[in-house]
């Protein structure tokens, strides 16, 4: 070989051997600890298996002790002489969001035209097709029964409420097959009732794999409405039309009676309404414990605290009130394999909630009708029936002589009719009135969504802008209503920490610990804490600290190395290799149904998921500011997706964190929630799987505007690819410029508010936002 290729030959080896090595990895290289040894003043962590699972279950164990509390603080609210039942009846209105939208003031009933009008007639009574407008833009619609001729005086108005998966129909004898009830409706008639039957929207599966129920629910309980309030506007409405067309019988009673959901509606009704003078609910009645376990729509935010089934039944007292048990609607959404709603918590397709119509115990109901019994007294004009059909001749006679009714022998066997739906128009019919009243209510909340702007202002009119100090002071009125009616607040005394800690892992920087601290009752905080290795624990020097948090499904893993890099991009090691302090909390949020369905027990008893979020990162921020190594004046909040919901809803009530960074998450939040057209739900959680977001009446308190307002003055900042598809540009922006409008035009502070944008999809782009940090934690750059 000539000497000049072998001097080739050994120039160019290395080259090769360069070119032959595996690239360095993107994330930190983080290896196990050497050993397990504690952070110096905890004691070891001994606890085994998967914390993060540990933490969920946690949690749920917490809530249900506080659900297991609620009918005992109840009956401290309800005991005789200590309320008044108007006071009572306005509360649970305003639960329902009755007290959003006014009833309208002249109702009439609108009878279709002569053609389509008589569906049905017999000898002595009459049914119509019928609509009555409840509140400006919804109407109720159904059929209207009435005696006929002059042998056939009406003795009493009534309001007969189906379950519903019925129709009016079926409960007015106009259906072959089958009924899961009398056709009580028709048999009232057949008694001289003058009887209004609604129509309720019901439970099929739509194309989004939710009921039709819960995708009108949804929109309208973020705007601070409910699809039961709507369906008790349009009953309460129909009270309205029947009191105005009695002609010169101004004194005819009038009563209401359903079953299944139409007996929860009646129940209700009854409760809010005095006009109403006798009461039957079937096939719902019993403990209301369970409220999180039922179908999505019968969510009502704090109902538990002050409401169960006793206590609104004895807003009815002393009005007579029939509950009839023994027969319930067989309605279960996603059933096990068991015919129980299932609970997965691995991440699956289902958009809609778990839910099952409510089956007391034998057992369940006389407990809640001796509740009934205690909270009423001697005003209680109760009588409770068990029978094996639904709205049985028992309680139909009950009822109708509570009206003053003597009902003979009419209320046993139904007249005949001509089965009139047994042809197509008939049933085009039934399906056209069902889906103009889903476009009525979808089409009302999408208007409500559009007045929620206005209505945000007039909650904030009372926030003052002239300077800093009347900022700070006009603002802790708004940050009080924030923490105790919208996250909600279980006022429980924390715990000591009980710090406990193990080393976890080791990078060329960085070390890191396990740590686990005790926050409530049964209920423990969970993170991973990283030092800097040139942090000297014992030379007294104090360090910002910056929480990382994770989004959904997520772990304090997923933020500090290779897992779920390409999202989280291990903010929480990249910062500590450049010398900050970082704390990956564990947040509740993981688990799929399982932790869903907390936020629905938190709800039934006024609380959120965040109820228990916020006392874990008060402890959390309380124990690491006093830790001899952090500046507890220099503590931040930095969260991805469901930790940017964290950004927006923590550092607000956790006056410890000087700053917050929202990473993909910000947004016009409330068009996010609730906006249902077919260009919005591309974005719109509307239709989509996290059926848990949702939270009661945040389109008339606070949309991510008013809660950055929450973290004014302290610095803001929002981090947002173009390419993220939680939103777009315009609503991001949109909103932003709000928050930002209050910190630079009126505030004058706005070196405080920022945001970057990226050419990059739903991730920590870490470049603005760790300067930002840099900058606001006064710690030099790297």
């Amino acid at each position: 070989m000539k000497p000049l290729t072998v001097l080739l030959l050994l120039t160019t080896l290395p080259c090769l051997s360069v070119f032959a090595q595996e690239p360095a990895p993107e994330w930190p290289v983080l290896k196990p600890a050497a050993n397990a040894s504690p952070l110096p003043g905890t004691e070891k962590l001994t606890e085994k298996g998967d914390l993060s699972h540990q933490l969920v279950l946690a949690n749920d164990a917490f809530l249900d002790q506080q659900l297991a509390a609620a009918e005992g603080t109840r009956d401290a609210l309800w005991k005789i002489g200590t309320y008044q039942a108007e006071d009572r009846r306005t509360e649970l209105a305003k639960l329902l969001g009755m007290d959003r939208d006014a009833r309208s003031e002249s109702v009439r009933f609108e009878y279709y035209s002569v053609q389509k009008a008589q569906k049905a007639v017999a000898e002595g009574l009459v049914i119509y097709q019928v609509r009555w407008e409840a509140i400006d833009g919804i109407h109720g619609e159904g059929l209207l029964l009435e005696p006929e001729g002059k042998d056939h005086l009406i003795l009493a108005d009534v309001i007969a409420i189906p379950d519903a998966d019925q129709t009016p129909e079926e409960i007015a004898g106009l259906t072959e097959g089958d009924s899961d009830t009398s056709p009580y409706a028709l048999l009232l008639a057949q008694s001289g009732c003058r009887v209004l039957v609604p129509m309720l929207i019901n439970r099929n599966e739509n194309t989004y794999k939710m009921t039709n129920r819960e995708w009108l629910h949804r929109p309208a309980f973020i705007l601070g409405r409910h699809l039961l309030g709507y369906e008790l506007h349009k009953v309460l409405a129909g009270v309205d039309g029947l009191i105005a067309t009695q002609g010169k019988a101004k004194d005819r009673p009038l009563g209401v009676i359903g079953w299944g959901e139409g007996g929860l509606l009646a129940l209700y009704a009854g409760a809010l309404d005095t006009r109403i003078e006798g009461t039957g609910v079937c096939g719902y009645f019993g403990p209301r414990e369970r409220l999180w376990s039922e179908p999505a729509e019968h969510n009502i935010h704090g109902l538990l605290s002050t409401f169960g089934d006793a206590e609104i039944a004895s807003l009815v007292a002393p009005r007579p009130l029939v509950i009839e048990s023994g027969v319930y609607p067989n309605f279960v959404f996603r059933p096990d394999e068991k015919g129980e709603p299932e609970i997965i918590e691995v991440h699956s397709q289902p958009n809609g909630k778990p839910g099952r119509f409510s089956v007391p115990s034998p057992e369940g109901v006389t407990h809640e009708l001796e509740r009934l019994q205690q909270i009423a007294g001697v005003d209680a004009n109760l009588t409770a029936i068990t029978s094996e059909q639904a709205v049985g001749t028992s309680a139909l006679e009950t009822f109708t002589r509570g009206l003053g009714i003597e009902p003979g022998n009419r209320l046993k066997t139904p007249i005949a009719f001509k089965k009139v739906y047994d042809d197509p128009e008939g049933l085009d019919h039934i399906a056209q009135r069902h889906a103009d009243q889903m476009t009525e209510i979808d089409r009302f909340n999408q208007r409500a969504l559009i007045q929620s702007h206005q209505d945000r202002q007039t909650f904030f009119k009372d926030l003052k802008t002239d300077n800093l100090d009347a900022f700070a002071e006009s603002i802790e009125s708004y940050r009080d209503i924030f923490r105790t009616e919208v996250i909600g607040d279980f006022e429980i005394e924390r715990v000591p920490y009980n710090p406990r800690s193990r080393k976890y892992q080791e990078g060329p920087k960085t070390i890191s610990y396990e740590v686990v601290l005790d926050v409530l009752p049964g209920v423990f905080a969970y993170g991973i804490l990283t030092l800097p290795k040139d942090l000297d624990l014992a030379a007294g020097e104090k360090r910002p600290v910056v929480v990382c948090q994770h989004g959904l499904e997520g772990t304090p893993q997923d933020v500090i190395g290779e897992a779920k890099h390409n999202a989280y991009s291990a903010f929480a090691t990249r910062l500590a290799e450049q010398g900050f302090i970082t704390f990956a909390p564990q947040n509740g949020y993981k688990y799929f149904d399982r932790f869903r369905l907390q936020q629905f027990k938190s709800q039934s008893i006024g609380k959120t998921l965040f109820s228990i979020i916020i006392p874990q990162h008060q402890q959390i921020t309380d124990w690491l500011a006093a830790q001899s190594f952090v500046d507890p004046e220099r503590i931040a909040f930095y969260g991805l997706s469901y930790g940017g919901k964290s950004a927006m809803r923590i550092p607000p009530l956790v006056d410890r964190y000087c700053l917050s960074i929202c990473s993909a998450d910000f947004n016009e939040w409330v068009w996010k929630n609730a906006a249902t057209d077919p260009k919005s739900l591309r974005y719109s959680y509307a239709n989509k799987g996290e059926y848990e977001i949702f939270e009661w009446n945040l389109g008339g308190t606070f949309n991510y505007a008013e809660m950055a307002a929450l973290i004014c003055p302290r610095p803001f900042m929002v981090e947002r690819g173009h390419f993220d598809g939680v939103g777009s540009d315009e609503s991001v922006a949109y909103e932003f410029a709000k928050a930002r409008n209050l910190y630079a035009a009126k505030l004058g502070i706005g070196d405080l508010c920022e945001i970057e944008w990226f050419p990059g999809p739903h991730m920590i782009n870490g470049v603005g936002t760790y300067a930002f940090l840099h900058k606001h934690l006064n710690w030099p750059g790297p």
